[in-house]
Order: structure tokens, then C-alpha cells, then sequence
């Protein structure tokens, strides 16, 4: 079972996004450069968190980009969703038409995992995969790497 590339990107974005925003907004160009995804990626994969009011943009010196609600309020499935991606593990997208427009042997198995799947990531919220004391390592170690301020991840350690 694999995740698409779109929806790991997404992910690692939001959650780069979470970890920063307490200092401000963020600029796709430092999220790309950190995480190591094309900025015109980003640009298409924030385009569709803007519709679903994940995210939103802040004009002018300093813009970027802010969390659109509370980071205990989007959930992983959330994000997966907003970039029209499905936590699907069937054949037939979960049409039931898998074997000549018929259910196949294993429809119900792949349906449940599909299920199961996508209960739990919809019940990670990104403030408690920020707040993940390996997860704040590897930012710090990121934004050290890129030269990045880490004023968020210091107020992060003290807040938690």
C-alpha cells in the first residue's frame, strides 16, 4: 500500500506549515527548499488546500502562507482529502464493479482496510503530529541545515 507522491507532499507541507506558523507566514519557497519539493508543485497542491480554507495567503512584505484554522482542528485525512486524493485500497475505487462490473473475491477485505485506513489518519490532528518530540528533532535539524530561524520550535519546546 502506497500513498501518492501528492498526498506525502501535502502532508509534509501542512505539517512543515503547522510547525512554523506560530512566527508568522510561511513562503513556499522556504517549504520547498526545506522539505525538497518543486515550488510550482507546492503551488499547485496549495491552490487546493486554499479551496478547502486549510491554509490561507497573506499578501505583501513577509507573506506567505498561514494555517487556515487551528492545526488541532485539520486532521491527515483532512489534507488527503483537500488535494483529491482518496485513502483507497480497492481496485475499483470502491464501486464494487471490481471483477467484470462485479464485486470481486476480496472487495470486502480491501474495503474495510480502506476504511480502517482512513479512520486512522483522520484521527491525527497535525497539532499532535507537530508536537511529536522525533518529528521536532528533524525540523530543527531542517531549519538548522537551511539556515531557517527556529524561533517556532523554541516556542514550541516551551509550550509543550
Amino acid at each position: 500500500m502506497r500513498l501518492s507522491t501528492k498526498s506525502r507532499y501535502a502532508v509534509t507541507a501542512m505539517l512543515d506549515l503547522a510547525i512554523h506558523d506560530r512566527i508568522g507566514p510561511v513562503t513556499l519557497a522556504d517549504i520547498s527548499q526545506t522539505q525538497g519539493i518543486s515550488l510550482s508543485y507546492l503551488e499547485q497542491l496549495f491552490a487546493k488546500l486554499r479551496r478547502h480554507r486549510l491554509v490561507e495567503g497573506v499578501r505583501g512584505p513577509g507573506g506567505g502562507y498561514r494555517l487556515g484554522k487551528p492545526s488541532s482542528q485539520i486532521t491527515i485525512a483532512s489534507i488527503i482529502n483537500a488535494v483529491d486524493e482518496n485513502v483507497e485500497m480497492t481496485r475499483c475505487g470502491g464501486k464494487a464493479n471490481c471483477q467484470e462490473g462485479e464485486r470481486c473475491l476480496t472487495h470486502e477485505l480491501w474495503d474495510e482496510l480502506s476504511r480502517q485506513l482512513f479512520g486512522f489518519l483522520d484521527g491525527i490532528t497535525l497539532a499532535e503530529f507537530a508536537n511529536r518530540p522525533d518529528v521536532l528533532e528533524v525540523a530543527r535539524r531542517q531549519d538548522s541545515r537551511m539556515g531557517r530561524r527556529d524561533d517556532a520550535l523554541m516556542f514550541r519546546r516551551t509550550a509543550a
